[in-house]
């Protein structure tokens, strides 16, 4: 998905944030309401079955002056805003049976609710906080770009140290920076754009020396409730505000599992020396002058006093971070996201700062944030705790026409049998083909923990948001409860339930 924005120049201005509510009424017009939001921030996002179709928008007319494309292959249903929506006894009668499956083991709770209206339409045991693993990252997502809105972009910085030729590398808490344009994340800035920048601010003077600065995000680098595994297991990695690639140890790595290493910020420190011909022996931890790191305030640009701005460099629109964080499910820029909502609240920077003010923003909206309990922005914690119910209104609220900010959120949704993480999921096992093409939907998983959470077009071309979460699986028992919980979203797919 390419993307346009801030020139690499310390005078490159960050686009502001969106704000504002109501979430009773869902828009005919959600698919325009997308377009105008990427277009705002410069950004073109082509994806298989667009939000405004499953509300039963016409299809854009092609300009005229456009040469005529084949008519692309139907991958969601579009919904019909006239058609009946489910009946609760309905929904028991072809639910019940599906919870039940012993593959889901002793506890399932789930939410139905009629994306149109937001009437929950059926719950069990919908209001208990459940550990909802990845699909977390939903409640990140509309938190973030409440927070932040969907055009901010987070600038690393590299100022003038306190030595002649000493320059600091200022982590902002873009996870996706890059060493250079063969970085993972496409889009991404570039160390090598910002050491170009360096060496013109500096003029004839040479850099001598490197200093990272982490202090951005105090606190501990992995979670509260990770597995032990997690740090070196490739899904997860040392959380600081300056890193490459996503922790990544090489960029060619799988979006998946990949190596991380462990000092993320020193690597990024290292990659910049070289760039600037620094002996990477000289490259330590320390914290940018005063003037920058406590004020915000910079020396004008080309003087070499301490704290002077050398050059910036902007990430992809959080909009597009957002969109990788949920369509790959990256438990990195899920972090690094939960803490631009820390930033914008005034908390630390930290796990707990983040927590801490994405509760205040799920309150802020309106949410039940009585059943929410967070710990991480990434749901690798087990003590994360949200309730299906809370996630069901979180994705109504996010399709309303008057929080447009967030429909960002839909772009990455994997589709059953498409995308994501359920490319190869509806279909394969017994009772889940009704869904290929038709649920949408976020998946969680850690070990005896299974989610799924999500938008289905019923039968009759209704709307639902839905959410099944379960957290006491047989360890052996991932394949068999991601069936089960597929035939659940199928059923939904493939009945009228009235």
């Amino acid at each position: 998905m390419p993307a346009t924005g801030p020139p690499s120049h310390p005078s490159a201005s960050v686009p502001p944030p969106a704000g504002s509510a109501s979430r009773r009424r869902l828009p005919l017009v959600l698919a325009a309401v997308l377009v105008l939001v990427l277009v705002a921030v410069g950004l073109v996002v082509v994806r298989p079955g667009p939000v405004g179709r499953w509300l039963g928008d016409a299809p854009a007319t092609p300009a005229a002056t456009r040469a005529v494309e084949p008519a692309p292959v139907p991958v969601l249903a579009a919904a019909d805003v006239g058609a009946p929506p489910p009946s609760t006894e309905g929904l028991r009668t072809a639910l019940a049976p599906l919870i039940d499956d012993t593959a889901l083991g002793g506890r399932v709770n789930v939410a139905v609710a009629d994306a149109l209206t937001g009437e929950m339409l059926f719950d069990r045991g919908g209001r208990e906080g459940t550990v909802p693993a990845s699909v977390t990252k939903l409640l990140t997502a509309v938190t973030v770009l409440t927070a932040r809105g969907p055009g901010h972009r987070i600038p690393t910085r590299a100022v003038a140290g306190t030595q002649p030729g000493e320059v600091v590398l200022v982590g902002g808490g873009d996870p996706t920076l890059a060493a250079d344009a063969k970085g993972f994340y496409p889009g991404a800035a570039s160390l090598t754009d910002l050491a170009e920048q360096v060496r013109e601010a500096l003029g004839g003077v040479a850099p001598t020396r490197i200093v990272v600065d982490s202090s951005r995000y105090p606190g501990p680098v992995y979670g509260p409730g990770w597995d032990d595994d997690i740090p070196t297991g490739g899904y997860g990695g040392a959380i600081t505000p300056l890193m490459l690639d996503g922790a990544r140890k090489s960029p060619k790595a799988g979006a998946g599992w990949a190596e991380r290493v462990a000092e993320p910020d020193l690597v990024a420190g290292r990659a910049f020396a070289k760039l600037l011909g620094v002996p990477v022996d000289t490259v330590r931890k320390g914290t940018a002058p005063a003037s920058t790191a406590t004020t915000g305030a910079t020396a004008p640009v080309g003087s070499a006093g301490p704290g002077a701005e050398l050059g910036v460099v902007y990430s992809p629109p959080l909009i597009r971070l957002v969109d990788i964080m949920i369509s790959a499910s990256d438990n990195i820029v899920a972090e690094a996201l939960a803490r631009q909502v820390a930033l914008a609240r005034d908390q630390p920077a930290s796990f707990a700062g983040a927590a801490t003010a994405m509760a205040e923003v799920v309150s802020e909206l309106g949410l039940p944030v009585g059943e929410l309990e967070l710990a991480d922005g990434s749901g690798l914690s087990r003590q994360n705790l949200i309730s299906p119910v809370l996630l069901t209104e979180l994705l109504a609220l996010a399709a309303s026409p008057e929080r447009p900010e967030l429909a960002g959120i839909f772009g990455g949704l994997p589709v059953a049998g498409w995308s994501g993480t359920l490319r190869d999921r509806y279909g394969a096992a017994p009772g889940t083909a009704a869904g290929a093409g038709v649920v949408r939907a976020k998946t969680g998983t850690l070990t005896r923990v299974h989610a799924i959470a999500g938008v289905v077009t019923t039968a009759d071309g209704r709307l639902l948001t839905f959410a099944v979460l379960t957290d006491d699986v047989p360890p052996d028992g991932m394949e068999p409860a991601r069936a089960a919980l597929d035939r659940i979203a199928a059923a939904l797919a493939g009945c009228g339930c009235r």
